[in-house]
């Protein structure tokens, strides 16, 4: 029997992994091994931490699966695409300095994220300055929703469930957008991209995300795209969807 691929899930700003839950438990009742990734500038809004860290922190992840000879499918959601992308450095049959001892990054699933570009920042990705929802605190090194971050990302949740989420958002170190940025990798060039667009998100506009992949396309990305129509974090209001494009997407990969 072929070995499963291992799953790596990281969040966004301002989340922690449990936002991956209900995919990370479906997933692994159904036998694969799930990794989340908790993010240092999800973590800590000192301006010490930056984009770097949290490159080395999915880094880790795929590193601790690939050296026991495992292929991994990377799952990144908004922020946590660039930095997923280029953690992806070494570990894809493209940029591997090893033999095929080792396992590989073999797909990237993207979830209402972009595509990072070597010498840009995520702020320089975005046009220099923060989406509209959010602000800049350069003072206390923080992006700030400035927002009701309900209406930005959990408007198609029951409000119970809205108001737990919007309850468990963490600080995010604005450095994260702005610095580190020396290790960006375009790993999204290397493999399979299964891209999630989510048509009804606030935070990302469902035209940004058409324009952004339309621009990797042209650079020659191999992207399928699955349009949502939800919020932000379809993984919360759309499980079962996202768990069937998944199941979908890694046997893309593994064929």
């Amino acid at each position: 029997m072929t070995q499963k691929p291992s799953l790596i899930f990281v969040p966004g700003a301002w989340h922690s992994p449990e936002c991956w839950g209900k995919i990370m438990s479906a997933m692994e009742a159904k036998e694969f091994k799930c990794i989340p990734v908790a993010l240092p500038t999800n973590q800590s809004t000192s301006t010490d931490v930056n984009y770097s860290h949290d490159v080395k922190a999915v880094a880790n992840a795929i590193a601790g699966e690939t050296s026991q000879g495992l292929d991994v499918v990377l799952l990144v959601h908004a922020y946590a695409g660039p930095a997923g992308q280029s953690a992806m450095r070494g570990f894809t049959n493209n940029s591997a300095d090893t033999d095929g001892s080792t396992g590989r990054v073999i797909g990237l699933f993207n979830v209402a994220t972009g595509f990072v570009y070597e010498g840009m920042s995520f702020l320089d990705a975005v046009g220099g300055q923060p989406l509209p929802t959010c602000e800049a605190d350069y003072e206390n090194n923080l992006m700030v929703i400035k927002d009701d971050p309900i209406e930005m990302m959990y408007h198609d949740l029951p409000a119970d469930e809205a108001e737990y989420w919007a309850g468990k958002l963490s600080k995010q170190a604005l450095t994260g957008s702005t610095e580190g940025y020396e290790v960006t990798y375009e790993g999204w060039r290397d493999v399979p991209v299964w891209q999630i667009m989510t048509k009804d998100d606030r935070a990302y506009p469902y035209e940004a995300q058409k324009m952004l992949v339309r621009a990797a396309e042209k650079l020659g990305a191999n992207i399928t795209k699955r349009i949502i129509d939800s919020a932000h974090l379809p993984m919360l209001s759309r499980p079962d969807e996202i768990i069937e494009i998944l199941e979908e997407a890694i046997q893309a990969f593994t064929s």
